[in-house]
């Protein structure tokens, strides 16, 4: 026993030291200095940037001590936003890099020039970059789109869809403010006698002479066979409380060309209560339901077969008695691996 002391005692201090040691440790000392901005924000990668070559840029500053950060920004055409914080005494290429993506819809265009601040909760203090990032082609994301209303074009050929007669209106619109590129696809109207006030429908972009039998192998919307690794996702600006979406996703569960409601699995997106504003809208396929608001069971073989998906169909509905009713939809698109990064 006599010895036990001088052995925790040792311990302890080998211990002490070691923390000392470590580069990670914040001292109580260090959190209350006053604070003071060792290195002002500044740019060190590209200033000129082609996101669509996946290029990136990343900013740095320095601080005396570890500090709550918020950098935004802002593109001057379009207001998009870009966001990142963080926790540190510096800013650098970890902690600090931004490869074209965006936190604030509207995404990001080609050809425009962008604002940057440095913001400390903490502190009156405001740092901003004394010179401009210039993005020379805007992010393009990987994934297959199925729509994003771009080229002046309201829909594909093949498209078909459906109003209420009066007091409906589905369009493409052009604006600054679409959430990806100049247009957007604008779904407005009442109807006071049914829940649905309009519908598009989006059948595959396959071919369907392409049926098995011959010697091309027929995958009408090109997906991954993985309902695990595979995202749909859509950017949706909800302008009325009332709103309702449905998506629906139909499978030709027997690739014969056709899909058949009383024999072939139907998959739903039912969306309501959403906050209004443009927003990111992302499922996974493997979660998707059968049924809409009640759960059901699906008519085919009761699996999620995302590269048999036929058709895309999208209800706005709305109660007969709530009035009008709105909702902005832009770029629909699948990813694999994970959600949409915008």
């Amino acid at each position: 026993m006599k010895y036990l002391l001088p052995i925790l005692l040792l311990s302890i201090g080998f211990v002490s030291c070691e923390r000392d040691e470590d580069p990670n440790r914040i001292s109580v000392s260090d959190l209350y200095k006053d604070f003071k901005v060792m290195e002002s924000l500044d740019s060190e990668g590209l200033d000129s940037i082609d996101f669509e070559q996946k290029q990136n840029t990343f900013f740095t500053a320095e601080f005396n001590k570890p500090i709550i950060w918020e950098l935004s920004v802002t593109g001057d055409k379009s207001g998009a936003q870009k966001n990142i914080s963080g926790f540190s005494n510096e800013l650098n290429e970890v902690n600090a890099v931004w490869d074209g993506s965006t936190t604030k819809f509207p995404m990001f265009k080609s050809g425009e020039s962008c604002s940057v601040e440095l913001n400390f909760p903490a502190e009156d203090t405001t740092l901003v970059l004394d010179k401009s990032i210039t993005i020379e082609k805007a992010k393009v994301d990987e994934g297959v789109i199925i729509a994003d209303f771009e080229n002046g074009n309201k829909y594909r050929d093949d498209w078909d869809w459906f109003f209420q007669s009066g007091v409906s209106f589905f369009n493409l619109k052009s604006t600054k403010n679409a959430a990806q590129g100049k247009y957007y696809y604008k779904m407005f109207g009442e109807c006071d006698w049914d829940w649905l006030v309009g519908m598009i429908h989006i059948p595959d972009t396959g071919d369907i002479s392409n049926v098995p039998g011959t010697n091309k192998e027929y995958k009408p919307f090109g997906l991954s066979s993985d309902p695990e690794n595979l995202y749909f996702n859509v950017l949706l600006n909800v302008r009325e409380e009332n709103a309702v979406l449905l998506i629906n996703f139909k499978e030709d569960d027997n690739m014969d060309g056709v899909y058949d409601a009383d024999n072939e699995d139907e998959y739903t997106i039912w969306l309501e209560g959403l906050e209004p504003g443009w927003q990111l809208i992302s499922r996974k396929y493997s979660d998707l339901t059968a049924g809409g608001e009640n759960e059901s069971t699906p008519k085919g073989n009761g699996m999620r077969n995302p590269e048999s998906l036929k058709i895309i169909d999208v209800l706005l509905l709305a109660n007969p008695t709530s009035g009008p009713t709105r909702v902005d939809m832009d770029y629909m698109i699948f990813t694999e691996d994970e959600p949409l990064k915008p």
